[in-house]
């Protein structure tokens, strides 16, 4: 998965080179170099760090002097800086959090996107956002079949719909089934790249640029093979989610078709 040896050369020797200290944020991704442990940071307090892997693992690091391989290069953790007294906290998505917030009753408009992964990455970044208004976001698998979920869905004034569709492009297959639903209620908007992970910045997951896929090969596979991975794609998945943090690790024209959504079903009627 890394190139070479990253823990070759004594890094721990005195004069080899300060290593990085990077924020323990909940949900880094990192490996602990000595025991090869790799997980996600749950907790952290003044003194040791909590980690989970994919099988729901956890162990608990010392802060210091362990150290971390993240992306391939050796990192210490530290504890996250708290907010500065006075400012406003702000969520993922940018917006100012509200605090102590109890989810609002769910409205009746909904938001669809098209599959478990397009769902959990709007969680993360727009979750709060969404509690806040009351809107709850259900996937689809796929969208070949959009017409007839909005004729089930019956949109109508104060019942909107907002679907968000991959690969929305002029003379895409995507793009013909969108122009056949024509309601009022419902906003039919999209991003231009073939899977919700395109939409995540390569320079977020540690890569030049997402790969070509050959026409013919699963993308997924694809892309995984081409940046020689070696994981299954729900593993890939995991990893990529685990490396954004906020909506600056997202591509714009997915997040502003996220806010449209948001904006179009919880506008008046």
């Amino acid at each position: 998965m890394y190139e070479g040896d990253v823990l070759a050369g004594n890094w721990r020797r005195p004069g080899k080179g300060k290593i990085p200290q990077v924020p323990a944020e909940p949900d880094l991704v990192v490996e602990d170099a000595d025991s090869g442990f790799c997980g996600a940071v749950v907790a952290c307090d003044k003194e040791a760090v909590t980690l989970e892997d994919r099988f729901g693992k956890r162990r608990l690091f010392p802060l210091a002097p362990a150290a971390f391989l993240l992306e391939g290069k050796v990192v210490t953790l530290v504890r996250p800086q708290a907010a500065a007294p006075g400012a406003p906290r702000r969520s993922a998505s940018g917006s100012i959090a509200v605090e102590g917030l109890r989810a609002r009753v769910a409205r009746q408009s909904r938001i669809y996107v098209e599959g478990v992964h397009d769902a959990a990455l709007v969680e993360k970044i727009w979750g709060h956002d969404l509690r806040v208004e009351g809107v709850v976001v259900e996937y689809l698998e796929g969208v070949d079949d959009l017409p007839a979920i909005v004729d089930e869905f019956a949109p109508e004034p104060g019942r909107r719909l907002g679907v968000l569709v991959d690969h929305l492009v002029p003379g895409s297959k995507e793009s013909r089934i969108a122009a056949r639903v024509t309601s009022p209620h419902v906003l039919v908007v999209g991003h231009p790249y073939i899977d919700i992970w395109q939409a995540v910045k390569p320079s977020a997951v540690g890569i030049r640029a997402w790969p070509d896929v050959p026409r013919g090969v699963p993308w997924k596979e694809g892309v995984i093979a081409a940046l020689g991975w070696r994981v299954e794609p729900a593993d890939a998945w995991r990893r990529i989610l685990g490396a954004v943090s906020s909506y600056a690790d997202l591509e714009p024209e997915l997040l502003g078709r996220v806010e449209e959504l948001i904006d179009f079903v919880t506008g008046a009627p």
